[in-house]
């Protein structure tokens, strides 16, 4: 999982030495969280993607074995996942509104920056337990699907306060 804490820290010399001309530290800023909020981005919408594959293979299982009304459920899982990976992945680069001021609010930043790993860590929980529907494709996996469903409900209310917090709403 990439850490955002830690992405301005790998930077080259010539970004280092540029750090400390006046007005240009602002916008080396202004562009490493910019980056970084595309990098977490990236990798939320990454690993969400390689965990719908325990879905395709749970779906396969159901329709192999007849079981065929277990798949409204699991459709409608399918499409709110792909829905929320496409939120993560396509949302606007950096939100502009919050990454172009040069002065930003270190608080409301350290704040966005724990929100970042706190759904990353709820991202891999999600995804392993979708890779986990695909190896068991029991019946009391159905209750998974459900378990699923209000899973990906927290993760998007946790986005959405993300995308709050990087408007300023949230303070």
């Amino acid at each position: 999982m990439p850490d955002p804490h830690r992405h301005s820290e790998n930077r080259n010399l010539v970004e280092k030495i540029l750090n400390y001309i006046p007005g240009f530290h602002g916008y080396l800023q202004k562009d490493y969280r910019r980056e970084s909020d595309h990098l977490a981005r990236t990798w939320l919408a990454d690993r969400l993607q390689a965990g719908k594959r325990g879905l395709d293979d749970f779906q396969r299982a159901q329709v192999d074995a007849g079981q065929l009304d277990r798949m409204t459920e699991c459709e409608r899982l399918r499409s709110r996942l792909d829905a929320q990976i496409s939120q993560i992945r396509y949302a606007v680069r950096g939100y502009s509104g919050f990454f172009d001021y040069v002065r930003v609010d270190e608080n409301l930043l350290e704040q966005v920056y724990q929100l970042d790993m706190e759904l990353m860590k709820e991202v891999e929980e999600f995804a392993s337990a979708l890779e986990q529907l695909g190896r068991d494709a029991t019946g009391a996996a159905q209750d998974a699907v459900s378990r699923l469903i209000g899973q990906l409900d927290s993760l998007q209310q946790r986005f959405a306060r993300r995308g709050e917090l990087l408007k300023g709403l949230g303070q």
